[in-house]
């Protein structure tokens, strides 16, 4: 039997780590009241509700919004998220496909989970510089941790990274408060990763004022920890921050000054800072339509990527098929034929993380739009969904492409319709 859609509670109930059993033990009723209330059969009692909003880390405005939302149901066609609401709405879709494991219908439910704990993670930060007591594990632990959310980010798993960054935040600003200045440093790295991941949930999600104010405190944890390849990552993130305004110009100078000051480029973990932000300007140049200024920054991020093995260094993704994946993106800014047509005769390894590999379906999906070829644009689409369907789903260019297939077809197929409302792009 197919799981039924969470309702507003329940997301907000699941982002703050509890199950009905466990939450019933905090607020001394039985599972079955939680049950009610979150089927929006049954409110809680006024006097229920002070202790509901504290276990759920909501204010009682937002509870009430929540009681109000749950008690309307989940909706039979379309129903916008809960909870602080993003510039791109992103809704649920109530005809996604069966599949045998259920695994499209659990990501429907993520995506409320991923809204639900929005308010969360913006407390968590409202008071990094005053976190609240609590226990504190052990720097491996907390590496672990980092790793973790991390592989999360990459992997395109938010759900995870909603339900756990707000705690971890908490945890690492505790940290930092303690031990000499070289435990501090230490923490302030791992927190720097940490809120990186954050952005991660927040920009994808449509999220941008929040994206905005994580790439500040990036910036300034990484300038805690006194580690100039952290402050290159940053570097490299903001560059969404400036891709949301526009201002190309401003991209690229930052871009181009991060450069100038990685350290000396004698380890694989900076030349594959320098080569990121090459490669990530060679994208900003494409957009601005610079075709000579991508070139050169290709060229630059060509040097390194022959000698530093694919992997990850300091959160970001860099190596050759990385970089293959950013001539893609560059020749499609371009509107390149030539440099599509090269790009489109690799396919990205299947080891590469995940949000890698549906970037790159994702462009070339946009790049045969761009040669004419519908139905191999249709493929791409699929195979970036078949990649990391949590962030092809919350990919604004996804719905661009699908909503031009649709536009260019008179009678779409079944296939195509299906990914469309899947996509939220009908």
């Amino acid at each position: 039997m197919a799981a039924r859609p969470l309702t507003p509670l329940a997301a907000a109930r699941e982002a703050a780590g509890y199950t009905q059993e466990s939450l019933a033990l905090v607020l001394k009723v039985e599972r079955s009241t939680i049950g009610r209330w979150e089927r929006g059969v049954q409110s809680p009692q006024p006097w229920q509700r002070p202790g509901l909003a504290r276990a759920l880390q909501v204010s009682l405005e937002e509870l009430d919004d929540l009681l109000r939302r749950t008690g309307r149901g989940p909706s039979k066609t379309n129903s916008v998220a809960v909870l602080d609401p993003p510039q791109i709405a992103v809704e649920r879709v109530a005809s996604t496909p069966r599949t045998s494991d259920g695994r499209e219908r659990e990501l429907v439910a993520e995506v409320d989970v991923i809204h639900a704990a929005i308010p969360r993670l913006r407390r968590a930060l409202d008071r990094l510089d005053l976190p609240d007591d609590g226990p504190i594990r052990t720097s491996a632990d907390l590496y672990d941790e980092i790793a973790r959310a991390s592989d999360d980010r990459l992997q395109s798993r938010y759900g995870n990274l909603a339900r756990r960054l707000p705690d971890l935040i908490t945890e690492l600003a505790r940290a930092g408060q303690l031990g000499d200045s070289v435990d501090r440093r230490h923490a302030a790295a791992q927190l720097t990763l940490a809120l990186r991941a954050a952005d991660g949930v927040a920009f994808k999600f449509g999220y941008l004022d929040l994206s905005a104010r994580l790439i500040d405190l990036m910036r300034s944890a990484a300038q805690l920890a006194e580690d100039p390849l952290l402050l290159a990552a940053v570097a490299y993130v903001r560059t969404e921050t400036f891709f949301a305004t526009g201002d190309l110009d401003t991209a690229a100078r930052a871009l181009e000054i991060a450069a100038d000051h990685v350290p000396e480029l004698d380890t694989a973990s900076s030349l594959a800072a320098f080569g990121a932000l090459h490669m990530r300007a060679a994208v900003v140049a494409g957009r601005a339509n610079k075709a000579d200024r991508a070139a050169d920054h290709l060229r630059e991020a060509r040097s390194p990527a022959r000698v530093v093995p694919e992997g990850v260094y300091r959160g970001t993704a860099f190596g050759p098929a990385s970089l293959r994946i950013h001539e893609l993106a560059v020749a499609v800014e371009l509107r390149d034929p030539m440099g599509i047509e090269r790009a489109a005769a690799w396919r990205p390894p299947e080891n590469l993380p995940a949000e890698r590999r549906s970037h790159y379906f994702i462009d070339l999906a946009r790049a045969q739009l761009t040669l004419g070829r519908h139905e191999d644009a249709y493929l791409c689409l699929q195979a970036a969904r078949q990649a990391a369907p949590e962030h092809t789903r919350a990919h604004l260019q996804v719905r661009q492409s699908l909503s031009a297939l649709l536009r260019t077809h008179s009678s779409p197929s079944s296939g195509l319709l299906d990914l469309a409302a899947w996509a939220r792009a009908c």
